[in-house]
């Protein structure tokens, strides 16, 4: 039996779940609020809460975008970590300035950031390489990523190149990879409303680098 295909035009939810989510409830700085909503995604359940969808663009205008994982925030902004020479990285060398999205759907929740980026010290990489598995370090140096590759017996065929130039040696970060700290200009705290009137509020940065809040229209 062949199933009919489901309409993406008829699957309506309406968001009931939390119920308003008013100025007066928000915390007097995006850091706080954005660690406040964190801490409740990970105590709700969610598989990666840190998974976040990173939008940039090419000087032309032409934008991409992906899930990458939070790996670290304060009061600097939000860090990520890459392969420089991926499209993402090349495209944030280009043209500095990215967003990035934390879909928490089933606590009807997001929070939306915009602004510039900035390359992390190597400092701060180096430390942050050496907490990672070391499978993930080695694939940072195997992996050509974003590149066109044949197969993938020629990325196999790399990692036991890697795994064979180091041995059971320390594995340092490669030049080419490293960290990208998201400088925030705007944070947007969504929560779903009932009839699709959500809640929006935003931190926005002035010209004069404090904060205010607004509330945007659903």
């Amino acid at each position: 039996m062949t199933l009919e295909p489901p309409s993406p035009a008829s699957m309506r939810r309406d968001y009931t779940a939390r119920g308003a989510f008013l100025e007066t409830d928000l915390a007097a700085d995006w850091r706080t609020q954005f660690e406040a909503w964190f801490t409740d995604a990970t105590g709700y359940g969610l598989p990666e809460p840190n998974a976040m969808i990173v939008s940039t663009a090419t000087p032309e205008g032409r934008p991409s975008a992906r899930t990458v994982l939070l790996k670290e925030y304060d009061e600097r902004g939000f860090v990520f970590f890459t392969n420089y020479d991926s499209r993402k990285g090349s495209e944030l060398t280009a043209n500095p300035y990215a967003s990035l999205v934390f879909p928490w759907f089933p606590m009807q929740r997001q929070v939306l950031v915009t602004g510039a980026v900035e390359r992390v010290s190597r400092t701060e990489t180096e430390e942050y390489f050496a907490s990672r598995p070391r499978g993930s370090q080695l694939g940072a140096w195997a992996s050509p990523q974003s590149s066109v590759v044949p197969d993938r017996a020629t990325l196999d065929a790399g990692l036991a190149a890697v795994e064979q130039r180091f041995g059971a040696g320390a594995v340092p970060p490669p030049e080419h990879w490293g960290g990208f700290l998201v400088v925030p200009e705007t944070v947007e705290f969504w929560q779903g409303r009932s009839s699709r009137l959500h809640d929006r509020l935003r931190f926005r940065r002035t010209g004069n680098r404090s904060w205010v809040v607004e509330r945007l229209a659903p």
